[in-house]
């Protein structure tokens, strides 16, 4: 299974920049502040994490820019 770093990574930094809360975050997707805490910090690495890391991304066009590519 392929890692999740960078995704999440980016999605930190996207949370960081838009002031965007994990606890908003977690209430927009039905899922516990703590399991999305989990989450993004690579604590959780299953399946469904994946997806879920892979979901944010895709809902929020989440990509790098040039300077972190």
């Amino acid at each position: 299974m392929p890692t999740t770093l960078n995704g999440r990574q980016l999605i930190g930094k996207y949370l960081d920049q838009h002031k965007i809360s994990i606890t908003s975050l977690a209430a927009a997707y039905g899922v516990g502040k703590m399991y999305l805490t989990q989450v993004l910090s690579g604590t959780k690495q299953s399946a469904a994490a994946n997806e879920l890391v892979l979901k944010i991304i895709e809902d929020y066009k989440i990509r790098p820019k040039k300077e972190d590519a």
